[in-house]
């Protein structure tokens, strides 16, 4: 990963310091690296549980494989916490220092890996701890990233600023998806398995250096870098506050981080998984799919921070959430009666669309929705807590209820059930676009 593309991009934005733009990219570049390495097993999530869970039948194993995806989604709240925590105490730039080697941990653990057949039960748990270790290090990522993000912006352009967040999470997806097609059209599929398959978690391991060398040259923002100094207890993070101060806030943003976050985890990463299982076609074409979509979040991501600017976050989350609950059960009804590359494409590609709109504004809405000296933890206690359940196992659950059901749209209907609950969260915050924060 390049700092080509985010130059690019910054390069159309409005004019800002030279210093910020590179700042942008430092932060955007690392959060893909960190989220490419968590996201690349969900590509390959057929594979992996063929060769770490020797039930009977692809379903079986697919679950089984798609449950541990959700098992990295256990820790990113303790993660969330822990590494919040030491955000809003110590600083941003350490914090995601300390997560960039966390997930190289986890990567290394899956190249090492023994299968099965090698060493027996020992495998599927190494696979579990890696998974583990990666869910610990996201979940402090996120918060400590998006917090630097919306911490060099004014109050006009916090949704342009934390689009990036977004950004780099496409870019990460889309090199996994580009990643994936290459590895799946040059090797036989006997090599693929064999060994294949590791080689995209080698190659985040490879390119981890290269995003901490970048984030040295960050400047902390003024009062995370003065954070713990002062001996007040008004000034340092804390778990009470959050709860007991801003109580409504997370349970607000937990619900509207369910209806993102379950779109979010099917569109983008479950169709590589679908296509092959369901709809029968080639490991190709589902992970072309997962390029598509990618390519579409990277490309409107600043577009859809620029018009939360303009018109809202609350309107913008509102129209593009409830264009996701029309248009996705008739998407996957149009996949099913003609399963083709074209007609996948062209649904995944609409969905995307819409997903965009909605998950921007949404994650600067819950940066907003505390202030700076608890923002870090705040943001990671309700992304994390929204994401372990709807987001982390919406592949398991979606893969569940089609085994349950018999119903194949299955995954459209978990998400139109997410969508509705996550807008009473709307409802129970204010409007944050323009408006000063602490």
């Amino acid at each position: 990963m390049s700092t080509t593309a985010p130059a690019q991009a910054l390069a159309l934005a409005p004019a800002l310091p030279a210093p910020t733009r590179r700042a942008i990219a430092a932060i955007t570049i690392g959060n893909g690296l960190e989220f490419y390495d968590f996201t690349v097993y969900s590509f390959f999530a057929v594979m992996i549980g063929r060769l770490y869970f020797p039930v009977q039948g692809a379903l079986g194993q697919l679950m089984l494989s798609l449950a541990t995806f959700g098992v990295g989604f256990v820790a990113r709240p303790l993660g969330g916490v822990l590494i919040g925590l030491y955000a809003d105490r110590v600083g941003r730039k350490p914090a995601m220092t300390l997560t960039l080697w966390m997930m190289g941990l986890g990567s290394a653990l899956f190249v090492v890996a023994p299968t099965y057949a090698q060493v027996g039960l020992f495998a599927p748990a190494l696979i579990v701890l890696a998974r583990l270790v990666q869910g610990f290090a996201i979940g402090g990522e996120m918060g400590a990233s998006t917090a630097l993000l919306m911490e060099y912006a004014d109050d006009n352009s916090r949704g342009y600023f934390g689009s990036w967040q977004l950004f780099s999470q496409g870019v990460s997806v889309l090199l996994g998806s580009l990643v994936g097609l290459l590895l799946t059209n040059a090797l036989p599929a006997a090599a693929l398995e064999s060994w294949g398959w590791r080689l995209p978690f080698l190659l985040g391991i490879l390119v981890i250096p290269v995003g901490l060398y970048i984030r040295r040259h960050l400047d902390e923002t003024a009062e995370s870098a003065t954070a713990g100094t002062h001996g007040g207890a008004s000034e340092r993070a804390g778990l009470s506050e959050i709860f007991l101060g801003h109580g409504r806030a997370v349970v607000a943003g937990v619900l509207i981080t369910i209806g993102g976050t379950s779109a979010n985890y099917i569109v983008l990463h479950y169709m590589a998984s679908y296509a092959v299982t369901v709809l029968k076609l080639p490991l190709s074409v589902g992970m072309g799919a997962g390029c598509l979509a990618a390519l579409v979040q990277v490309a409107l991501c600043a577009y859809a921070g620029r018009l939360s600017d303009r018109v809202g976050r609350k309107p913008a989350i509102l129209w593009s959430r409830v264009a996701m609950l029309v248009l996705i059960y008739p998407a996957f009804l149009l996949i099913n009666a003609y399963p083709s590359l074209p007609v996948l494409l062209a649904a995944v590609a609409l969905l995307a669309l819409t997903l965009v709109f909605n998950t921007v504004p949404s994650v600067v809405l819950l940066t907003e929705l505390f202030p700076r000296r608890i923002r870090a933890t705040g943001l990671s206690v309700v992304y994390c807590i929204g994401v372990l359940v709807f987001g982390g196992f919406a592949q398991f659950l979606a893969t569940w209820l089609i085994d349950l059901t018999g119903n194949r749209n299955a995954p459209a209907l978990y998400v139109i059930g997410c969508g509705i609950a996550s807008l009473a969260g709307l409802v129970m915050v204010r409007e944050t676009a323009g408006k000063r924060l602490d």
